[in-house]
C-alpha cells in the first residue's frame, strides 16, 4: 500500500494516477478518518499514559475508594475509545488498501491494453514452404499433449503432457536456471545496458504453492474473483505464480544491506480459475488452469529498484534470443499494469501457428508497495530501516514452449530442439 504520509501530501495526483488505473478511490474519507483516527489515538495515549502514573501511585500504599474509582473509571474511558476506534481504523484500512501504486512517470496513459506500446521487434519470423500447425495440432499428433484424458480426469483447461515436450519444458527451465546462476551471465547484461547494480546471481528456490490469507493479501495479488483457488477446509490459496509465495516470504524482517540484492528463480506449478476468460486459447494450451512457472523475485533498494526492473527486462529478452524465438517487447500502459505496479513489461513472442505475437513474458516492478504490506525492511548502512522495492519477472512457462513447438515445427510434423536445448535433451537435435 501507499505510504499516508504521501497521499496526505499527494491527493490531488493519488487520485489522478489512481483513475489512469481505472480505480475510483475515495481520498477524501480517506484523509478525514486519517484526521479522526489520529486525534483518537492520541487521546487514547494520552488515557493510557495517565492510567500507567495512576497505576504507579498505587503501588506506594493501600488505595483509597477514590483511587481506586479513578482507576476503573480510566479503564473504562479507554476501553470506550477503543471501541470508537475500532470501526475508524477498520474503515481507514479498507480505504488505504483500495489505493493502487502510483505509476512511474514514464509509464504511458491509457484505458486498456490495446493502448499498450510496442517499443521494439526482434528477430525474424521463421519462413515455411508448409502451412505451418499450431501447437494443440502437433502435440495431439506426436501423442504429447492429451487434453480429453485430463478433462476426464480434472474438467476443462487441464492437460497431460507428456513425453519428450515434457523433457523439452525440463530442458527449458534447467537452461532458464543455469543462465540465472551465472554471474559472468548476468554481468555481460548488466555492462550492456549500463546498469549500476550487483552481478549476484539468482537463488534457484522451490517455493510453497499455497499461502495463508492474510499473507496473500499482503502482497496485493490476491484475486478471489477470477484468478485464485481456495483450499475448503484451510486458510489456504492456490498460487497463481511462484512470485505470490516469493514475495512474503522475508515477511516481518530486517534484511542487512549487505544482504541485498536478494534474488530468487522459483519453480512451481501455478493455478488459475480463469474466469471470465471462457472461449479464449480454449483449443490450445496458452490459457489453462495449472501450469507451471519458472518465475523471478527480487528485493532491493529504491536506488536499485528502477535498474532491477530493466534488468529482469533484459534478462527475458537475451533468454528469447539465445532460444532463437522472435519476440516484440511491450511497456504497458497504467490501465494494465496491474494495482501494486509502478510499472510493467511483457515480451509477446511470435507463434508461426497462431500466425500472431503472444504474451509469453510479463516483468512488474512493485516499488516498496508490497513491502509496506509485508513489512520487508531493510538496515541501511547509516543503521536505517527502510523498504526494500521488490520486482518479479517470468523466466519461463508453457507459453514459450508452444513458441518453440510453432517456430521450430518441421514439415514432416517434427520440432527442432533449439541449440542451446540440445545439451539438456541429451544431444537431440529433433523431437
Amino acid at each position: 500500500m501507499l505510504d499516508i504520509q504521501f497521499i496526505r501530501g499527494n491527493p490531488k495526483a493519488v487520485k489522478e494516477k489512481s483513475k489512469q488505473k481505472g480505480v475510483d478511490v475515495n481520498v477524501e474519507e480517506l484523509l478525514e478518518l486519517d484526521q479522526k483516527r489520529k486525534k483518537m489515538i492520541a487521546q487514547l495515549e494520552e488515557s493510557r499514559q495517565e492510567r500507567n502514573e495512576h497505576a504507579n501511585s498505587l503501588k506506594k500504599g493501600k488505595p483509597d475508594k477514590a483511587q481506586i474509582n479513578k482507576g476503573r473509571e480510566l479503564k473504562e474511558k479507554i476501553t470506550s475509545a477503543e471501541e470508537v476506534l475500532m470501526p475508524i481504523e477498520k474503515r481507514f484500512k479498507e480505504l488505504l488498501t483500495q489505493i493502487p501504486n502510483m505509476p512511474l512517470d514514464e509509464v504511458p496513459v491509457g484505458k486498456s491494453e490495446n493502448d499498450n506500446k510496442v517499443i521494439e521487434v526482434v528477430g525474424e519470423k521463421p519462413k515455411f514452404s508448409f502451412e505451418p500447425k499450431s501447437h494443440i495440432e502437433i502435440g495431439e499428433k506426436k501423442d504429447w499433449i492429451d487434453k480429453k484424458r485430463a478433462a476426464k480426469v480434472a474438467g476443462s483447461r487441464f492437460v497431460y503432457l507428456k513425453g519428450d515436450l515434457v523433457r523439452l519444458e525440463w530442458a527449458m527451465n534447467q537452461f532458464g536456471v543455469d543462465r540465472l546462476s551465472d554471474e559472468e551471465w548476468l554481468k555481460n547484461i548488466i555492462e550492456e545496458n549500463n546498469l549500476k547494480i550487483s552481478p549476484k546471481p539468482f537463488i534457484p528456490i522451490l517455493p510453497p504453492a499455497v499461502a495463508k490469507t492474510a499473507v496473500y493479501e499482503s502482497t496485493a495479488r490476491l484475486d478471489k474473483e477470477e484468478t485464485t483457488y481456495k483450499l475448503a477446509e484451510d486458510d489456504l490459496w492456490l498460487n497463481a505464480s511462484a512470485e505470490h509465495t516469493l514475495a512474503p516470504m522475508h515477511s516481518g524482517e530486517i534484511i542487512d544491506q549487505t544482504e541485498l540484492p536478494m534474488r530468487y528463480v522459483g519453480l512451481t506449478t501455478a493455478f488459475r480459475r480463469e474466469a471470465g476468460s471462457y472461449g479464449k486459447d480454449i483449443e490450445g494450451i496458452i490459457r489453462l488452469h495449472q501450469f507451471n512457472k519458472l518465475e523471478i523475485e527480487s528485493f532491493t533498494t529504491a536506488e536499485q529498484g528502477v535498474d532491477e526492473h530493466i534488468f529482469l527486462v533484459m534478462i527475458q529478452r537475451k533468454l528469447m534470443e539465445e532460444l532463437g524465438l522472435p519476440y516484440q517487447v511491450i511497456q504497458k500502459c497504467t490501465a494494465d499494469i496491474g494495482g501494486p505496479n509502478a510499472s510493467g513489461w511483457d515480451i509477446d513472442t511470435w507463434m508461426a501457428g497462431q500466425n500472431a505475437y503472444r504474451e509469453t513474458h510479463t516483468a512488474d516492478y512493485m516499488t516498496d508497495y508490497q513491502a509496506r504490506r509485508t513489512k520487508t525492511r531493510y538496515r541501511s548502512k547509516k543503521g536505517e530501516v527502510e523498504l526494500v522495492h521488490n520486482n518479479d519477472a517470468t523466466v519461463f512457462s508453457e507459453r514459450p514452449l508452444i513458441a518453440i513447438i510453432e517456430n521450430f515445427q518441421t514439415e514432416e510434423g517434427d520440432v527442432k530442439v533449439p541449440e542451446v536445448l540440445q545439451k539438456y535433451m541429451g544431444g537431440k537435435k529433433k523431437i
